[in-house]
């Protein structure tokens, strides 16, 4: 078995691109995370090194074995754009900012990741994970979580950019079968 079961980080309520900004998750609603964590198995836990990620990992421990934190688990790294608005950025860099969204993979935020790089380095990170741990959960990030979707499910960038994954949300996918058993399922 290689499956996945990946959640993300509880809200920044941030109104802006975060990618690689630590900022903190709000994890008030006990309720909601007492909900994700009943629902996952009795699997490893790991996340990203981002507090956000870390902070919501530790929540949904309980008993369950806590791997290290893994870098190579952030979210895309938006590069100039970090912390903009999508309408400061627009303002400024009209063309590339349609090209990220509209022609997506190769193409990159300003000093930051492309899709594809993206992409690569989580398929890569969960790859290794996968050859030691039959079954995971892994704690992270918008763009990290549709990368695996994505990969399990041949889906292409562009459709897979059309995906909503909600904050505390649980996407399962089946890397043997190519399956999902959910997608930003939300207890």
């Amino acid at each position: 078995m290689s499956k996945l079961w990946m959640v993300r980080h509880g809200p920044t309520h941030a109104k802006v691109m975060v990618g690689w900004t630590d900022l903190p998750a709000d994890l008030s609603d006990m309720e909601q995370i007492a909900r994700v964590s009943k629902l996952l198995p009795d699997a490893p836990v790991i996340s990203s090194d981002l507090t956000r990620a870390v902070a919501t990992a530790d929540a949904l421990q309980g008993k369950r074995l806590r791997l290290a934190h893994d870098a190579r688990l952030r979210e895309i790294h938006f590069g100039a754009w970090e912390m903009r608005s999508f309408d400061e950025i627009n303002t400024h860099e009209p063309e590339a900012l349609r090209a990220f969204w509209d022609q997506p993979g190769a193409t990159r935020a300003t000093d930051g990741e492309s899709w594809d790089e993206l992409r690569a380095r989580v398929d890569a990170a969960v790859a290794a994970l996968l050859a030691i741990h039959s079954e995971l959960i892994v704690v992270a990030h918008f763009g990290a979580i549709l990368t695996q979707i994505q990969r399990a499910l041949h889906l292409s960038t562009p459709e897979i950019f059309a995906q909503k994954i909600d904050n505390l949300s649980v996407s399962a996918v089946d890397f043997e079968t190519g399956q999902a058993s959910w997608i930003n399922h939300v207890p």
